[in-house]
């Protein structure tokens, strides 16, 4: 007695999970497009991707995506399942220089609902092809797209081949291993080859997913009989032979369906979303380090080159909050100044950043005023490097705020200043900014020409 689900019931699971696969590519390219402009842009090429997975899944579009070496017959045997010359053989081999797609449509699989359904034959250029660096990639990210991949050899794998093998599976996707050019070996040395290469691929490919073909057999010799009884030779090409490859491609659809497609699209979104998320990290850390480091040498500038006691620190209050403003916008958040003057504050209290910098602001600032600003010449980069170094460790610890949603997560905020501070290295921050401060003097014919350092 059978007791799996009824046919029905299983085509409704599969359905559903197929629409939860739309859903996730569909979730992941709205996260896409919601992105800053200046994230979108940088991450075109991915939505470009996912917007091709997505029309492919919508319209049940079954990709076989086909490897191999140069002269093994990819592009015969992409002639022999169609059952017409679409693609060139050339027995020099190498001839496909791009990756080609020609729709199978004498194949008798549908994705079942979907009108436009359609499986496509995709060829990609030989892995063994010279400075082929860059076709590497595409074909990786062609695999990656594949809902089934055929490996095609035609002896004994090589070390390249074996690699390439590794690599693709590795990608978790059904693969089949051809040997194509069967007609090419005598059938002892074949059986013998094929146990070899069988043993090859033990552990990477299911046994069962190893077929044997003739995609463009050679000619052979003919003895024929004519009306009278007279023989004559003749050389005649054979039919090709890719019955077992075609019946294992189609029981592999009809036993697996809309789950290999669901599991297909659903996995290319998830490794999408990873790649957007790292690469939204990375390109929001450097934004924001550019911003930090152009805000503690503005402050320091800044502090420095003010003549007037007081005003100059606090003027560089001010600064720091803008800082935190900017940064907040560049990881999502939208802080006020009210509410970057008060996060900067609480680090400089968590941290002792007033010991460590502002201090030393404020010391100079009430010499400029005991001096009638007389000291400036004598404080400004002193002053203006310790204030400068402050910016930084309060940027480098709201970034750290902004990085975990705007909360400093499981540790305390002095917790993490002092691992900002044990991880900095002062004294070549405090020489960067000394140096822009000198820059800015040098700069600055009307600024004093003779200042301490």
């Amino acid at each position: 007695m059978n007791s799996g689900p009824p046919a029905t019931l299983q085509l409704d699971n599969e359905r559903k999970q197929y629409n939860e696969a739309i859903r996730s590519v569909e979730s992941t390219l709205k996260k896409l497009r919601d992105c800053p402009a200046s994230e979108r842009e940088a991450l075109q090429a991915d939505i470009t991707q996912l917007q091709d997975m997505y029309d492919k899944v919508t319209n049940g579009r079954v990709e076989i995506v086909i490897f191999g070496e140069i002269s093994t017959g990819k592009s015969a045997l992409i002639n022999a399942l169609i059952g017409r010359q679409i693609a060139d053989v050339d027995v020099q081999g190498g001839w496909t220089k791009q990756i080609r797609s020609e729709q199978w449509d004498t194949c008798e699989y549908r994705v079942p609902g979907a009108e436009n359904s359609a499986v496509v034959l995709v060829d990609t250029p030989g892995i063994n092809e010279v400075g082929g660096k860059d076709r590497a990639t595409m074909a990786e990210q062609t695999a990656r797209k594949a809902d089934l991949i055929l490996f095609v050899t035609d002896s004994d794998l090589n070390e390249t081949e074996y690699a390439a093998l590794v690599e693709l599976a590795a990608i978790q996707k059904p693969m089949i291993v051809v040997f194509n050019k069967r007609d090419l070996y005598e059938s002892d040395d074949l059986e013998k080859l094929l146990e070899i290469v069988k043993r090859r691929v033990e552990g990477l490919v299911p046994a069962d997913h190893f077929v044997i073909t003739a995609a463009d057999p050679r000619k052979i010799e003919y003895v024929i009989e004519d009306s009278l009884g007279r023989e004559k030779t003749e050389w005649r090409k054979p039919e090709p032979d890719v019955g077992q490859l075609k019946e294992k491609i189609l029981t592999t659809f009809e036993s697996e369906g809309l789950d290999l497609i669901a599991l297909n699209a659903a996995m290319y979104a998830a490794d999408k979303s990873d790649r957007v998320a790292t690469l939204r990290v990375q390109m929001r850390n450097q934004h924001a380090d550019k911003i930090i480091w152009t805000m503690a040498s503005t402050k320091a500038i800044a502090v420095a080159l003010n003549p007037l006691p007081v005003v100059d620190v606090i003027g560089g209050f001010a600064i720091d909050a803008l800082m935190i403003v900017t940064l907040s916008k560049v990881y999502g958040l939208n802080f006020s100044m009210a509410q970057a003057r008060g996060l900067a504050k609480s680090i400089g209290k968590a941290a002792g950043i007033f010991a460590l910098g502002e201090l030393t602001s404020w010391g100079a600032s009430l010499f400029k005023l005991g001096t009638a600003t007389l000291g400036t010449a004598l404080t400004m980069i002193p002053q203006g490097a310790a204030a400068g170094f402050s910016s930084y460790i309060i940027g480098r610890a709201a970034k750290h705020y902004f990085e975990h949603g705007g909360s400093w997560g499981s540790e305390s905020p002095k917790v993490v200043v002092k691992s900002i501070l044990a991880k900095t290295d002062k004294d070549s921050v405090l020489r960067h900014l000394k140096d822009e401060i000198r820059n800015k003097l040098n700069w600055n014919r009307h600024a004093s020409q003779n200042p301490a350092t």
